[in-house]
């Protein structure tokens, strides 16, 4: 680009323009209106936030501590989690509503209707919202399609994820992204979809990895519908999309921040918003880089990294208004790795 002789590079125009100006850039959604972001300066303002892989797949630290799916969520505490994340310094959390396995902490009938016995009577997820907003925590929800490399071969089939029409597969997952976003409305801040390369041999980083498990030929996912009914119920919802980790691929110009999965304390950005006007994200593993405590009677993971490296990550990223999101171990019971919540909480004081 030139101005006034000049050649800039996409970065300098970036730097250029105001904070305020990119969060409220107008976009274009494919039929000619305008389209502005939601607002995203609450995540700038962060300093860092906790997610958790608390999942069906879960298992306890002792050998005594497995229960079935909705026993585990039966017995599963809301005030005892976030005491430990908020105890901990987070300023949000991002909490596994799904993931390898379409099973769900939660009731949802368009889960039921595609295949029964995958959801709970008891709603954790709006309980853990709720307990979060009262401790001050922002909550954003995670959500996996559930469609990779055969992980849950039941529910790929029951989906239609195989089924040659793709429509009943895409009005199927968006059912149940309007159902559960019409429910918790603004308790829950922000989505963060993951796996969205299973369902888009367009991406670029196909070259490389080709998560695509199904015959795609013919079908486009419409991102842009899925980004506008994430926000069903809360117009001011945040919305990501994930290419992968350390990939770059914007599925939709109407999404609002940066997925960010790093793994690693790695890719410090240089300024706020991505090349792509995104708000910058980092999401890396503090301890289990499995991500899932997977393995029974093994006790949690314990932090990668000093405290040093990590508080210095942190003021890196934050000097250019980019919250990190650490990953920490958690057993199927609910109890997070003390070590690595101490490292946090050590860290805070250090930042504050």
């Amino acid at each position: 680009m030139k101005l006034n002789g000049l050649e800039l590079t996409r970065r300098d125009v970036l730097k250029a323009m105001s904070a305020s100006a990119l969060g409220a850039a107008a976009n274009l959604d494919g039929q000619g209106a305008t389209h502005t972001r939601a607002d995203a300066s609450w995540l700038a303002n962060c300093h860092f936030g906790i997610s958790t892989h608390w999942t069906a797949q879960s298992k306890p630290v002792g050998a005594d501590d497995w229960l079935p799916f909705d026993e585990t969520v039966a017995r599963f505490s809301p005030a005892g989690y976030v005491d430990q994340v908020a105890g901990a310094g987070a300023d949000y959390v991002i909490f596994t509503g799904v993931h390898a396995l379409q099973m769900l902490p939660a009731p949802c009938a368009a889960i039921d209707r595609v295949l029964p016995d995958r959801t709970t009577k008891r709603d954790l997820i709006g309980e853990l919202a709720d307990a979060c907003h009262a401790r001050g925590l922002r909550f954003i929800l995670y959500y996996n399609h559930s469609c990779n490399n055969g992980d849950d071969p039941e529910w790929e089939y029951a989906v239609g994820y195989h089924a040659p029409d793709k429509s009943r597969l895409m009005s199927n997952i968006l059912g149940i992204i309007r159902e559960l976003g019409m429910r918790y409305g603004p308790r829950v801040d922000a989505w963060w979809f993951d796996s969205c390369g299973s369902l888009d041999p367009n991406d670029w980083h196909h070259d490389f990895h080709h998560p695509v498990t199904t015959d795609m030929r013919g079908f486009k996912v419409d991102w842009d519908e899925w980004v506008k009914t994430a926000k069903a119920g809360f117009e001011g919802r945040l919305v990501t999309l994930n290419p992968g980790m350390l990939y770059r691929f914007v599925y939709s110009t109407l999404q609002d921040y940066e997925a960010g999965e790093a793994n690693q304390p790695v890719a410090v950005p240089s300024t706020q918003f991505t090349q792509d006007n995104l708000q910058g994200h980092r999401w890396v593993c503090l301890d289990n880089q499995a991500w899932v405590h997977s393995r029974v009677v093994t006790p949690l993971a314990g932090p990668l990294y000093h405290h040093e490296y990590i508080e210095e990550y942190i003021r890196a990223c934050n000097r250019v208004r980019v919250p990190v999101t650490f990953n920490v171990d958690i057993d199927r019971t609910g109890v997070l790795s003390p070590e690595s919540l101490a490292l946090l909480r050590d860290v805070k004081k250090k930042l504050v």
